[in-house]
């Protein structure tokens, strides 16, 4: 039995500090094990595509459960595993890669190194298969979109999100977002007009998108609301921070660019509300927050229902309606078992006003607060 046979014995299985130690000590003893071991992790990153997991997806709970020196270690790992592939990736996984972090972390001792080696293999090793987004690097991409540059359209949405977010003048960010949902409603219903003219075989796919702590029931519905606005469905899986969501190539496009820039616009508006609060003599808290993000998720979703509903007119609904009913389908075949949650009831009057304000400035006064929203949750 190899050195690292040993250590990998001793450590992937326990869950003690003593057996992890024992295997980052005959590591750190046996310098001629080094290749071996970064082989052995380049195969647990393969096991991962080959479960249906992506660089983002493995990235973001590297971060949440080991730390940023275990998340550069795996990036490592994910860019010396996927170079192998050439362009046999398909673009939404190649995205993902050139976002890694490029710098790896500072040397180590050899005891210190193996140790985060190990925790991080062992995380690894442990990762459940999930529904599959996309082929596994390496096999064909014929069921998969090119895009070999971006509708202007969306570039056009891009430009108008940007300066959403920039602008120090909220009612401006708030028209500028419903401008941005109106062009991608009607970059969906030109979409979906060509696809019924050329009899298209375009049929719909999906995406993952983070949903991280904190707030991330709120942040999950926030996102059902983006992706039910753009003729999406979205799923959340709560134990690994993410939603899986459905819908044609065009659209999901349109609900990441959304999603990011509305979580962008919201945590800069609880930053001054929080701080006018402050400057009021009150104190903010966690509820205070929870109910902000709570508020801004509800109210966000009726506002970008209707702007998406002003575009559809009559003569429309039967090529949407289509393609509602293959969105459908296929969330359906992806996830035959979902669940519902609720988010927990608001108990802060002064953060669900600022919330709902921050959503939609020209509307001062909203409903009773009841803790409303849902989203559709995958089944453990």
């Amino acid at each position: 039995m190899s050195t690292v046979e040993k250590a990998l014995a001793a450590a992937l299985y326990a869950e003690s500090d003593e057996a992890l130690d024992t295997g980052a000590s005959l590591l750190a003893a046996d310098p001629s094990a080094d290749d071996e071991l970064r082989l052995r992790g380049e195969r647990f990153v393969r096991r991962a595509w080959e479960g249906g997991w992506q660089p983002a997806d493995v990235l973001r709970l590297v971060r949440r459960d080991l730390g940023q020196a275990h998340e550069r270690l795996a990036a490592g790992l994910i860019t010396a595993e996927t170079k192998r592939y050439g362009s046999r990736l398909a673009p939404r996984f190649r995205a993902q890669l050139a976002e890694l972090e490029g710098p790896q972390p500072p040397r180590q001792d050899r005891f210190t190194h193996a140790t985060a080696l190990l925790e991080l293999y062992r995380l690894l090793s442990r990762l459940p298969a999930i529904e599959p987004v996309g082929p596994v690097p390496g096999e064909p991409l014929s069921a998969v979109r090119a895009a070999p540059h971006e509708p202007r359209m969306i570039g056009r949405i891009r430009a108008l999100l940007a300066k959403a977010e920039a602008t120090g003048y909220p009612e401006e960010a708030e028209a500028l977002t419903a401008k941005a949902q109106e062009l991608m409603a009607r970059h969906s219903v030109d979409e979906a007009l060509l696809s019924a003219r050329t009899h298209s075989p375009d049929a719909p796919s999906a995406c993952r998108i983070g949903v991280e702590a904190p707030y991330e029931t709120a942040k999950a519905v926030l996102l059902d609301a983006v992706a039910g606005a753009n003729r999406c469905r979205a799923v959340w899986n709560s134990s690994f921070a993410f939603s899986t969501v459905v819908g044609f190539e065009s659209d999901l496009d349109s609900v990441e660019l959304l999603h990011t820039s509305l979580l962008v616009q919201g945590a800069t508006a609880l930053a001054k509300a929080e701080s006018a609060q402050r400057a009021g003599g009150r104190r903010r808290t966690k509820t205070f927050r929870q109910s902000f993000w709570t508020a801004y998720a509800s109210r966000l979703g009726e506002h970008l229902a209707a702007v998406a509903d002003d575009v559809v007119t009559a003569d429309l609904l039967p090529v949407l309606a289509s393609r509602d009913v293959a969105v459908t389908a296929h969330a359906d075949r992806m996830f035959p078992e979902t669940t519902t949650t609720r988010v927990r009831g608001v108990t802060d009057l002064d953060g669900w006003h600022d919330g709902r304000a921050a959503a939609d400035r020209a509307e001062r006064r909203g409903p009773t607060p009841s803790g409303g929203g849902l989203a559709r949750r995958r089944r453990p």
